[in-house]
């Protein structure tokens, strides 16, 4: 506080002497027979006035001040922390130097505006604002720059999101990073501290906000020379630039006034994953014109088409069947692209990776950065492209496939894939086969064979047949076992009675399971029970064999055949019985008859009785 007032006093009294040596030659210019004493007592006149009339001339020369008033004044002093300012009144006032930091070009004589806070402070002192006038007067002059398209100058305070904050006639302006140059801004804290001019560009009185620009400035000079550079370009022209920005797709080259796109495709002949192993910001480096566009101003260079192809320098005794060693450089599902040389690439298709036949991605195989051997399978120079194959280095294991994999040969395969009609397996690399659903099992019947199995498990197998052609191997897991059918032909003989559980019911019947794993099946009205109601699911019965079919493997069974056949057999049994009574009687009456020729009188009595009894039985066995 002290050294402030000790500053203040020093610019005060540079202020006096400087009245004081417009005085001494006021003084030396009077005459030196001037009686001062006279004239304090207001009995000398000056060429013909009194003191009074001079002092009251002396008064109007002063300016008449109000305070919260903004007037102009005259910087008359100034140092490094304050600012005289003479605004015509009594005394001098002093302001803050930082309020002037926004103007670095202040100087002795420069006319400001300020803002009168009080005549006189404690110590006598008019107290003066710059930054206050600057803020009554901003929003007129910010509106005016706007209109009449005018440039003014700000002070960079500090960085915020996304940009700058700058200080515009006292109001904080927001300057956005894209306006700072033509050019990206890598480091904005370059800018800060820093005085620089600008465009007003947008206000919004509801917010009192203001957005200015500086790259505004600088645009319609930029688009001149833009226009001038265009004009001279030719296609396959080279010239140098300078990397101005880097992308993911490409990089943005300065030809001096002008930008132009060198793709990530135009960079190298060979693979780029990113612009940045190519190239770094701020190299200078050479380009050739591709191709552009006058109007919208665009053009596209090239990095590559500098040097020679590498196709033209592959080695012309390279051929079909070579064998060649790369590196993979790009993966896809299909297949994957190697570099046998920089710039030169040929795609191995994933089908030509592995002898087997059924689908796989290409990175079950391989990976990005591994180094291979791959054999030539086509090569066009013409077009630059070349196929490769690795699974060619590897014998076909089809070549002795009847050797190697007999019929009715047994092995162990992994399951890699189902269809509804059987189960495709891998017995090797290469050596693939089909599994019918048929030959899954001899006594489940198999719906699909998602039931019997599951992907990835091994099964085992027999070689049933070889299709060499198609590369298919016909097996079987069944035939791993005896058919079990010829023993059933002797369990499960038809009228033979055998217990079974219901496990499936639907429309057109149900499913028993019997003993020893085999199934039967049973319609709807094979089903009714004795008392007439209908078989269950999960119910245990007895069941009749009505029919046996080994070739198609097919047991028909019956629970209501049981005790219909007893309930037959018993009426039977009765009808039976009834006729061997009836032809007893028969025979016994015909005896009878005969013998009546050989009966006496006195034995006709006798017979007439046996006559009646046996006809008493005869009518007691028909009831």
């Amino acid at each position: 506080m002290a050294e402030l007032e000790e500053n203040g006093q020093e610019l005060n009294a540079q202020a006096e002497s400087k009245k004081e040596e417009v005085q001494s030659k006021a003084v030396e210019s009077s005459d030196d027979n001037f009686d001062w004493d006279s004239f304090e007592a207001d009995e000398v006149q000056v060429e013909g006035k009194k003191k009074e009339d001079l002092e009251k001339m002396y008064d109007e020369t002063l300016s008449t001040i109000s305070e919260k008033e903004v007037i102009d004044g005259t910087v008359i002093a100034m140092n490094k922390r304050e600012v005289v300012i003479n605004i015509g009144f009594k005394s001098d006032g002093i302001v803050s130097r930082n309020e002037f930091r926004y103007n670095p070009d202040l100087k002795v004589g420069d006319q400001v505006e300020v803002y009168v806070e009080s005549q006189e402070d404690k110590k006598g002192q008019l107290v003066l604002s710059h930054k206050k006038a600057r803020a009554l007067r901003s929003w007129d002059r910010v509106n005016e720059a706007l209109d009449k398209d005018e440039v003014i100058k700000g002070y960079i305070k500090c960085r915020t999101k996304g940009g700058m904050i700058v200080d515009v006639f006292g109001i904080e302006a927001f300057l956005p990073g894209s306006q700072i140059d033509v050019k990206p801004i890598r480091d904005y804290d370059v800018f800060v501290g820093k005085t620089m001019e600008f465009k007003v560009v947008k206000i919004n009185p509801e917010f009192k906000n203001v957005v200015v620009s500086h790259k505004a400035l600088i645009e319609a000079e930029l688009e001149q020379q833009k226009k001038e550079i265009i004009s001279k370009l030719e296609k396959g022209q080279v010239l140098e630039g300078t990397v101005k920005n880097i992308t993911s797709y490409g990089v943005f080259i300065d030809l001096g006034g002008v930008d132009g796109l060198i793709h990530i495709t135009d960079l190298s002949w060979g693979r780029v994953s990113h612009p940045e192993e190519i190239v770094q910001l701020d190299q200078k480096l050479n380009v050739v014109i591709l191709d552009f566009d006058d109007e919208k101003k665009r053009i596209a260079l090239g990095l590559k088409q500098l040097t020679a192809h590498p196709w033209d320098a592959l080695d012309q005794e390279l051929k079909v069947g070579d064998v060649v060693k790369g590196k993979v450089v790009v993966m896809a599902d299909y297949g994957a692209f190697v570099e046998i040389a920089p710039g030169v690439e040929g795609l191995i298709h994933v089908s030509e990776m592995s002898w087997s036949q059924h689908l796989r991605s290409a990175q079950d195989f391989l990976k990005v950065g591994d180094e291979i051997e791959a054999t030539i399978l086509t090569l066009d120079r013409d077009e630059r492209k070349m196929s490769l194959g690795i699974k060619q280095l590897k014998p076909d294991p089809w070549d002795n496939i009847a050797e190697k994999y007999p019929i009715n040969s047994k092995h162990t395969a992994k399951v890699r894939n189902f269809t509804n009609f059987g189960v495709f397996v891998e017995i090797e690399e290469g050596i693939d086969g089909l599994i019918h659903i048929s030959d899954l099992s001899w006594t489940k019947k198999v719906k699909h064979p998602a039931e019997f199995t599951t992907i990835g498990e091994n099964i085992d197998v027999v070689v049933l047949e070889i299709d060499k052609d198609n590369r298919r191997l016909s097996l079987g897991h069944k035939q791993l076992e005896e058919n079990p059918w010829d023993v059933f032909e002797t369990i499960f003989t038809v009228d033979s009675i055998h217990e079974g559980t219901i496990v499936d019911i639907f429309d057109k019947g149900a499913v028993i399971a019997l003993p020893y794993g085999v199934e039967g099946f049973a319609t709807p009205r094979h089903l009714v029970k004795e008392d007439g109601s209908q078989a269950k699911a999960e119910e245990k019965l007895q069941f009749k064999v009505i029919e046996f079919n080994k070739g198609a493997k097919r047991i028909i069974l019956s629970h209501s055949r049981i005790f219909e056949d007893e309930k037959k057999g018993e009426e039977q049994a009765a009808k039976t019985e009834q006729a061997k009574a009836v032809a007893s009687t028969k025979k016994n009456v015909k005896k009878i008859k005969d013998n009546l020729e050989k009966t006496t009188l006195g034995d006709i009595s006798e017979l007439a009785a046996l006559k009646d009894q046996m006809e008493a039985d005869e009518k007691d066995t028909k009831e």
